[in-house]
């Protein structure tokens, strides 16, 4: 009986002990800001860090927008259980310093600058609210929001630089909210034309600073929570017969946690392309599940504009449902 209990209760402490490291990134600050960005790079296993080749966002890595063919504008809803919201939508540019509109499709890679603006909505509605009876007083919700403007300089035809801030504002309950500021820096190095090398550093400096002594009084306090800072670097390949873009990455945070992320966009044909990936293989802990994704795009061109529908389909390990994500995307 007594070795029953002892064996019951050291196999109750190794889960105690091995469920931090388990879900440490995971409970990190900011993680909406980490499952990625619209139907397209969430279908590609999130591994855009060096992709730059189609609709560009500067999320993944601020220099690639430098490479945007036209006007691009794409936004997107997600169908999350436990009800969450996930909303995404951007507007991407490429443009030359002094240049006429007809002169921007040049090759004067000197001047050559990408301008990106995005937002993330993400938040939890539907949380009851009771009072210290248990009796239930309503409903509330949380809302939590990033948003980003991107610059990148194409500084030669193989070297391009790019910068991203980040504003976070996030509105926990009543009076209590918190904003933050923070940066990206990236670069993106052709290796050849169908090879690229990038690299990025996201979330320099971000944090969330929390004062709840206006909603607690002498009980309240005064915290800072810090967001890990992602460290990337990775490649992709685009082979032309048949035209499919494939990209691998390598992210870390702070050194804690390792991940491998894997990507793929086959055009099948001119307006059709089909896309899979595998987002957060976890090196450092071979407990954390992976997600793996799926994806399409079709778009028409309508005169001047050409108009696409994207789907994203994403495993998720630890919810009672599957990510959908449903995004329209415009280039002008």
């Amino acid at each position: 009986m007594k070795k029953s209990f002892f064996l019951i209760i050291l196999l109750i402490s190794s889960q105690i002990f091995a469920q931090p490291k388990f879900s440490d990134i995971s409970g990190k600050t900011g993680s909406f800001s980490r499952m990625g960005f619209g139907a397209r790079g969430i279908a590609m296993g999130n591994a855009m860090v060096a992709v730059t080749e189609g609709e560009l966002v500067s999320y993944y890595n601020p220099a690639v927008t430098a490479f945007q063919e036209g006007n691009s504008i794409n936004a997107a809803y997600s169908f999350l259980a436990l009800d969450r919201k996930l909303n995404y939508i951007n507007y991407t540019r490429r443009f030359i310093f002094g240049a006429r509109r007809e002169q921007e499709d040049s090759e004067d890679y000197s001047n050559m600058t990408g301008l990106t603006i995005g937002i993330i909505n993400s938040g939890v509605s539907g949380i009851e609210e009771r009072d210290n009876q248990g009796i239930k007083k309503g409903e509330i919700s949380t809302s939590e929001n990033l948003f980003f403007v991107g610059l990148s300089r194409r500084f030669s035809k193989t070297f391009i630089l790019g910068l991203n801030v980040r504003f976070y504002y996030y509105s926990l309950y009543e009076n209590i909210s918190s904003t933050g500021l923070g940066f990206d820096v990236g670069i993106i190095y052709m290796i050849s034309d169908n090879m690229n090398l990038g690299a990025s550093v996201s979330d320099l400096n971000s944090a969330y600073k929390w004062d709840t002594n206006d909603l607690y009084g002498q009980q309240g306090r005064s915290t800072t929570d810090k967001f890990p800072m992602s460290k990337k670097i990775g490649f992709s390949y685009h082979f032309d017969e048949p035209e499919i873009i494939t990209a691998i990455e390598f992210e870390s945070f702070n050194n804690t946690t390792n991940f491998i992320k894997f990507g793929v966009e086959y055009k099948i044909f001119n307006n059709l392309f089909l896309r899979g990936g595998l987002d957060r293989l976890n090196i450092s802990n071979s407990n954390f599940l992976p997600k793996p994704s799926l994806g399409f795009s079709y778009s028409k061109e309508l005169d001047s504009w050409n108009i696409g529908i994207d789907y994203a389909f994403v495993f998720e390990p630890y919810t009672i449902g599957d990510q959908h994500i449903i995004g329209v995307n415009i280039k002008l």
